[in-house]
């Protein structure tokens, strides 16, 4: 599937965000393991989600999935080791959360995924919980899926870095209330994407655990979780995904006009909010409600390139740079390196798809720098990684000429970007 994008003028759209992928993944897991049944209402319906679900099911954990809301039977941090191995495809979300869990099961637990997911890195996750008395083996390359899953979660004292992903982080939380003993995880390093992990702490919160915070002496950050308050069943909903949302903010910032993105909570523990403040330093206005959120751009003021770190917000640097490549300044954008253990090289992808429609791009390890530049049409290959093919379509609409390859890929979390695209782009002025 292929799909090849012509220019458009100012838009003016209103359009409702997805439900959360981040927060309808730990809803799943999380209710899963509390006893009895809960309600998880607005989830995200993509392959990624679809993928976590799966897994619970090989899991012994009984799931229905209604077109509006999805009920789980917790069995109260007890799973099944399942017949055959689980394979979560290229769902990285899925594998890391499930590392930790998969301990409660009563038999070992097999975990694989894609040919990219076995080159993803898990090393650190398991270092940890093997460190901890668990007795997880990776089957083909050191510290990379597939990975073979024994033992029990101990508790007590476990330090982990934090600076490859904050997954590795939350699949220890989620975990932790279903311990022998209470869990300190002492945090090594800075961590990465930490809004992720307050958003882990938010969801698990909701099912009635408890994470205390605390900071000891020498600076380090530890969080403590007891076993004696372990998840309850609730009705949980989800709420409106700012990394989808990114795209139609930044189409209004790109063609000028106005976006209008409703379910989302301007309050959000969601790092990818940030994209709202980075859109307004680089020459947008912005405008909140209670429920939705509002961009708008006057084509006659010219965006101008920021010095940004994105380190807690990962998943909208290609959104940022596809806005900074037709700005009049100069952007860099620091805290990328994590983008290099993607579903691909999101540097790389960034930088080469820029430079085939004309950018002037710099990259380094840890570090983004796009300078003005005439842009013009190209072929994009997204290299089945779903936040490339959306991000360049966007550019697309401003530049026109831009064929995206592989484009079904966008259903790994959100299925319904075409169609939405289309709709705007049809309903906008063209150029």
């Amino acid at each position: 599937m292929q799909i090849t994008i012509g220019a458009c003028g100012p838009v003016h759209l209103s359009c409702i965000a997805p439900p959360s992928k981040s927060f309808t993944h730990r809803a799943l897991i999380i209710a899963a393991l509390a006893n009895g049944e809960s309600e998880i209402i607005g989830q995200l319906d993509a392959d990624d989600t679809r993928m976590t679900a799966r897994a619970l099911m090989q899991l012994g954990i009984c799931l229905e999935w209604g077109r509006e809301s999805i009920k789980v039977q917790g069995k109260g941090g007890v799973l099944t080791s399942p017949a055959e191995e689980i394979n979560i495809q290229d769902s990285g979300t899925s594998m890391r959360l499930l590392t930790a869990i998969s301990l409660l099961a009563d038999g070992p637990v097999t975990l694989t995924g894609s040919a990219r997911m076995q080159e993803r890195p898990l090393g650190p996750l398991i270092d940890t919980l093997n460190t901890a008395g668990a007795k997880i083996s990776s089957l083909n390359h050191p510290g990379c899926p597939p990975i073979r899953i024994e033992g029990s979660i101990p508790g007590g004292d476990i330090s982990i870095d934090g600076s490859i992903s904050s997954q590795f982080i939350s699949s220890l939380l989620i975990a932790a209330p279903y311990a022998n003993q209470e869990t300190r995880i002492h945090l090594i390093g800075e961590p990465v994407s930490l809004p992720y992990i307050l958003m882990t702490i938010h969801s698990m919160h909701a099912f009635g655990a408890k994470v205390v915070v605390d900071e000891n002496p020498s600076g380090e950050t530890v969080f403590i979780v007891s076993p004696d308050y372990q998840y309850k069943p609730r009705t949980y909903q989800i709420e409106g995904d700012f990394s989808s949302a990114s795209y139609w903010f930044a189409l209004a910032a790109l063609c000028g006009g106005t976006a209008t993105v409703s379910d989302l909570n301007p309050f959000s523990t969601q790092g990818d909010r940030r994209l709202v403040d980075i859109l307004e330093k680089m020459g947008c206005t912005c405008s909140k409600e209670k429920n939705s959120i509002t961009i708008t751009r006057d084509m006659d003021k010219p965006l101008t390139g920021i010095e940004v770190n994105m380190a807690d917000c990962p998943d909208i640097v290609q959104t940022v740079c596809m806005v900074a490549a037709t700005a009049i300044t100069t952007t860099r954008i620091t805290g990328v390196h994590h983008l290099r253990i993607k579903e691909s090289d999101r540097i790389a992808a960034i930088a080469n798809g820029l430079r085939s429609l004309g950018g002037i791009i710099e990259t380094d390890e840890d570090a983004i720098t796009i300078h003005p530049a005439p842009l013009h049409g190209g072929v994009i290959h997204p290299h089945n990684d779903h936040r490339t093919a959306m991000s360049f379509a966007i550019l697309g609409c401003f530049i026109g000429g831009v064929t995206i390859l592989d484009a079904g890929c966008v259903t790994k979390s959100y299925p319904g970007f075409w169609e939405e695209l289309r709709r705007i782009w049809q309903n906008a002025v063209l150029c």
